[in-house]
């Protein structure tokens, strides 16, 4: 089954054709990342302004790049929730028009769901039930992922999510936007122990987490040495900021996997790139003798080929939508 898949949840449209939910056929993605970073971050009307003006060419090139035209695909995906609405909407609208002309079945989905089906792609032996860790910029989540369709969370972020810890906690050391990818680059070699830093835990929720507090104590830091004309070595703070962040992650997903009995851990979102936290779950899923399954870098950002792998299993069991599909900012995965 070929389905061809778009993404346009925040600042990459994407499109993707892809088969049978694991194997991907194209992969096409064209990134705004040189028109925001000027402002520090994406800005919402930019960004919805940038996928109407691409989305057409970027699904034609997907199409091509596969060697199939819309005659040849079964069905339509399409990321529909959580993300920037006006961005959802470019997509969302682009996908029912699609559905429309060819009378092709529109298939709903979710964004976080989307990101842990990269892992199906990555990892073509792997199947569900495992516990996942899912970090991106917006989003922090431990799921239990019960089959391709049914998830549990079992712990989340109750402020910021851990992306936006690392991204903000970047701009203010004066790191270009995306903050996180850059603030990965520049802390190797970094010592982790020469800035202590707290790991915040929420009281009664053994597995939910709290970053806000851990991005005011790495931001207070940064403007305390200005104010001191003290120098501030970065790669150090960098790599401090970041042995905390995955410190967070990383108590609070083994804890959950010893509780609640799971032997495959998968990592899932943007953040699943950061090399430090890449070689820590290694690191401990090897000392656990627990299986671990990561997404190849380039399907841990935003990309249409995840959004076509969980496409597949979301047919499968029978959720399609109407042409009234709606988008939404926010949605429980």
């Amino acid at each position: 089954m070929k389905i061809l898949a778009i993404e346009s949840s925040c600042d990459e449209t994407a499109a993707a054709v892809v088969e049978d939910g694991r194997k991907v056929l194209s992969n096409v993605i064209a990134s705004q990342v040189k028109e925001h970073i000027i402002y520090g971050g994406v800005v919402p009307e930019i960004a919805s302004r940038m996928h109407a003006q691409a989305i057409s060419s970027v699904t034609k090139k997907a199409l091509d790049d596969a060697s199939v035209t819309l005659d040849d695909i079964d069905a339509i995906g399409v990321t529909y929730a959580p993300g920037l609405i006006g961005a959802l909407l470019v997509g969302v609208n682009f996908a029912k028009g699609l559905a429309y002309a060819s009378g092709k079945p529109l298939i709903p989905v979710h964004h976080l769901r989307s990101h842990v089906a990269a892992n199906y792609i990555s990892s073509p032996a792997l199947e569900p039930p495992f516990l996942c860790l899912i970090v991106s910029g917006g989003h922090t989540h431990i799921a239990a992922v019960r089959d391709y369709t049914s998830f549990e969370v079992i712990g989340r972020t109750r402020d910021d999510a851990a992306g936006e810890c690392m991204d903000k906690s970047a701009r203010s050391m004066g790191l270009d936007y995306p903050g996180g990818v850059n603030l990965d680059r520049v802390s190797k070699g970094g010592n982790p122990d020469a800035y202590k830093f707290p790991r915040p835990r929420v009281d009664g929720s053994r597995y939910d987490f709290s970053f806000s507090g851990l991005k005011t104590a790495i931001v207070n830091t940064v403007h305390n040495a200005r104010q001191k004309d003290e120098e501030i070595n970065i790669p150090d703070l960098g790599a401090s900021c970041i042995k905390s962040v995955v410190g967070c992650l990383t108590d609070n997903t083994f804890a959950a996997a010893q509780e609640y009995g799971f032997k495959k851990i998968a990592l899932a979102g943007g953040v699943s790139a950061n090399s430090v936290l890449r070689a820590e779950m290694e690191r401990i899923c090897r000392e656990k003798s627990i299986e671990l399954y990561m997404p190849e870098l380039c399907f841990c950002g935003d990309n249409a080929a995840m959004v076509g792998s969980q496409a597949y299993y979301e047919y499968l069991a029978g959720n399609t939508a109407s042409l009234e599909l709606n988008a939404y900012a926010t949605m429980e995965i």
